[in-house]
C-alpha cells in the first residue's frame, strides 16, 4: 500500500474532528444544564456535556445591583448559541437562558393575571427598564406610581411586584405597571379604612392637594375633600390662605358615602359656631366697628369678628350717593363704623347700615329749612316730569314738578324756559325725610293770580285788559298786572248783537267788563262773555225799572237804569 493510500482524505479528516469535538447541532439555540468547572475574576468556565467547553461572564449571573454567587461544581442552565468546532469552544449565554425561562413563566403569569417580581435598573425615553428575572420589560413613567414622582432613585435596584399590561414574545416586548399594584393595594386599604370611619368622627390627615374649591386630605389610604366653605367660619377666598400641602390637620367627617367612598370633611366644625348666640351678641341698632373684606356690585361685606360677616347693601351706604358702585364709597380692608339693621340666624345673615352712622342730611335740611322757606339752588337735571335742584351745598336735591313751575303756562311750556346749570329760586312745599324727598315750587314765589281777581266766580263780573285782538276773539288778562291771569273771549261772546260781534272794534289795551260763565279752579280755566253780561244787565234793569207790558219801551227802561247808576255814583 502506498503512502498516498495510507494518508487520510479531507473528508476523512473532517469526520475525525467531528468524532473528537462533537457536532451535536441539537444543542444550538437551546437551554441546557452545565457544570461550572473553573472560575476567575471575570468569567466562569462551564462544561455542557460536550467535548467542548464555554465561558460566561460573571455579571450574567448577577441580579441588578448584586454580585454573582457561584462555586465550582454548581449546576446552571445555559443557552447554547452555537458550537464552534474550529476553536473547540461553545458560545454560551446565561442571560439568554434566564430570558427564555422568564418568558415561559411570565406568559403563564400574564394569562392568569398574576403579579410578577422585578427590578427597575435603568432609564429610557418615556419610562424605565425592569429586569423580570432575565426578561427586560418597559415601565412607562405614568405607571410608576398613583401620582407623579420626581425622584425614582429610591425605587431602583430593589425587588418589587409589577403587573404585566402587555407582552409580545415574537417582538420581545413586555409592558408592566407598578401603579396597578399600588391602586389595588390602596383600594383594599380604602375598603378596610372606610369601615372604620363614621359621620362626626374626628381624624388626623395630611393635606395632599389644594384647589380653588378646597383641599384633598389623605386620611391614611383614602382621600377626603375639605371644601373651602368648611375650612373656617370666616370668609376665605382661597384654601391656600390657610393650608399648605403637607400640613397635618385635624378634621371632622361631615358626610361619608361607603358606596362611592366619598368623604366630606370640615375644619370649622371643630370650633365653636360664632353664630350660636348672634342675637345677644349684636342687638338691632347697635353700632359696631368692622373691616371691609369684600366689595361686590350690590354692596360690601364687613367682618365684625372672626367668622362673622354682615352685608352693607348699596342702598344703605350713603344718604345722597345713589346708583354708584360701592367701590367708590369704601375700599377693601377699610375700617368702618356700621349699624346692625337686621339679623337672620338661620340663614346666617346680618344686614348692616353705613349711612346710619353718619348725619342724615335730609334731617339736617328739614331742621334748617322748614316748609314754606324760600331757597336757591342749581338745576341739576331736567326730566319729562319736572326738574331737580341741588340744595344745601349739593348734599340733597329737591324736585319741582311740572305743575309747580308757572300759574298760567302749561308745564311743558314753562319747563322749556329752564336749562341745566341755571340758578333758580324756589319755595319748599314738602319734606319727607323717610322717603328722602323734597318737593319744591317756583310758581309759589308769587301769589296765585286767581286770588287777586275780584268777582272771579261763575256769574260774577270781572274787568279785563285786552292784550291781543285776533280774528276769533280777544285775549285778555284778569287781576293784578304783576301776576295776571290769562283768558279768552270768543267772537260770539263779544256782543248780543251779531253786527257788533267784530273783534276789530276793540283795541289792545282796552278794558272791558265780562260775565264769568264758567270757572274751574283746578284746571285754572275761566269762561268770559260780554254778550252774557249785556243780557244779564238787561234782565236786571227790566226787573227793577218796569217791563214792556207797562207801555215803557226797552230804551226807556235802560235809560232809567243808566240814570240810576249815575245817581248812585
Amino acid at each position: 500500500m502506498t503512502a498516498e493510500q495510507l494518508a487520510p482524505s479531507t473528508e476523512d479528516f473532517a469526520a475525525m474532528l467531528d468524532e473528537v469535538f462533537g457536532t451535536d447541532e441539537r444543542f444550538d439555540g437551546k437551554v441546557v444544564t452545565g457544570t461550572i468547572i473553573a472560575l476567575d475574576k471575570e468569567s466562569a468556565t462551564i462544561d455542557i456535556g460536550l467535548k467542548a467547553e464555554g465561558r460566561v461572564m460573571l455579571k450574567e449571573f448577577a441580579s441588578p445591583g448584586q454580585d454573582a454567587e457561584l462555586a465550582i461544581g454548581d449546576k446552571v442552565d445555559i443557552f447554547v448559541e452555537r458550537i464552534e468546532n474550529a476553536t473547540g469552544e461553545a458560545i454560551l449565554s446565561r442571560e439568554k437562558a434566564r430570558r427564555e425561562e422568564s418568558w415561559t413563566v411570565l406568559e403563564k403569569s400574564y394569562e392568569s393575571e398574576e403579579r410578577v417580581n422585578g427590578v427597575i435598573f435603568g432609564r429610557v425615553k418615556g419610562g424605565f427598564t425592569v429586569d423580570l428575572d432575565g426578561a427586560i420589560a418597559f415601565l412607562p413613567g405614568s405607571q410608576v406610581d398613583v401620582r407623579p414622582i420626581r425622584d425614582v432613585t429610591p425605587l431602583m435596584n430593589i425587588s418589587q411586584p409589577f403587573q404585566i399590561l402587555k407582552m409580545d414574545r415574537k417582538r420581545g416586548n413586555i409592558v408592566v405597571s407598578r401603579r396597578a399594584i399600588l391602586e389595588e393595594s390602596r383600594a383594599e386599604q380604602r375598603a378596610e379604612l372606610i369601615t372604620s370611619l363614621a359621620d362626626g368622627q374626628v381624624v388626623e390627615g395630611i393635606v395632599k392637594n389644594i384647589t380653588d374649591y378646597g383641599a384633598f386630605v389623605d386620611l391614611g389610604g383614602i382621600d377626603g375633600l375639605l371644601h373651602v366653605t368648611d375650612i373656617s367660619w370666616k370668609r376665605i377666598n382661597h384654601p391656600s390662605e390657610v393650608l399648605n400641602i403637607g400640613d397635618t390637620i385635624n378634621v371632622q367627617i361631615i358626610r361619608l358615602n361607603p358606596e362611592t367612598q366619598r368623604i366630606s370633611l370640615g375644619m370649622k366644625q371643630l370650633l365653636e359656631d360664632p353664630w350660636a348666640s348672634i342675637d345677644q351678641k349684636f342687638p338691632i341698632d347697635t353700632r359696631l366697628k368692622g373691616r371691609i373684606t369684600n366689595i361686590t356690585d350690590y354692596g360690601a361685606f364687613v367682618e365684625l369678628e372672626e367668622g362673622i360677616e354682615g352685608l352693607v347693601h348699596v342702598s344703605e351706604m350713603s344718604w345722597v350717593k345713589k346708583n354708584i358702585h360701592p367701590g367708590k364709597i369704601v375700599s377693601t380692608s377699610q375700617e368702618v363704623e356700621v349699624m346692625v339693621l337686621e339679623i337672620d340666624p338661620e340663614k346666617r345673615r346680618i344686614s348692616l347700615g353705613l349711612k346710619q352712622c353718619l348725619d342724615n342730611p335730609w334731617e339736617s335740611f328739614a331742621d334748617k329749612y322748614p316748609v314754606g322757606s324760600e331757597i336757591e339752588g342749581e338745576i341739576k337735571n331736567i326730566t319729562e316730569f319736572g326738574m331737580f335742584i341741588g340744595l344745601a351745598e349739593g348734599e340733597v336735591d329737591g324736585m319741582v314738578h311740572l305743575s309747580d313751575l308757572d300759574w298760567n303756562k302749561s308745564g311743558d311750556v314753562a319747563l322749556a324756559e329752564y336749562k341745566k346749570g341755571d340758578m333758580t329760586k324756589a319755595v319748599i312745599l314738602d319734606i319727607d325725610v323717610s322717603k328722602e324727598r323734597i318737593s319744591l315750587g317756583i310758581k309759589q314765589l308769587t301769589s296765585d293770580p286767581i286770588s287777586a281777581v275780584s268777582g272771579l266766580k261763575k256769574g260774577g263780573t270781572v274787568t279785563c285788559s285786552i292784550i291781543n285782538v285776533t280774528e276769533n276773539g280777544l285775549e285778555v288778562t284778569l287781576g293784578d298786572d304783576d301776576a295776571p291771569m290769562e283768558a279768552f273771549i270768543r267772537r260770539a261772546d263779544l256782543s248780543r248783537d251779531r253786527s257788533e260781534q267784530r273783534p276789530e272794534r276793540f283795541s289792545k289795551g282796552d278794558k272791558v267788563d265780562a260775565l264769568v260763565t264758567s270757572f274751574d279752579k283746578k284746571s285754572r280755566k275761566v269762561g268770559l262773555s260780554i254778550k252774557a253780561l249785556e243780557i244779564s244787565d238787561e234782565k236786571e234793569a227790566v226787573a227793577q225799572y218796569g217791563s214792556s207790558d207797562s207801555g215803557a219801551s226797552l230804551g226807556d227802561i235802560l235809560g232809567a237804569a243808566l240814570a240810576a247808576g249815575k245817581d248812585k255814583k
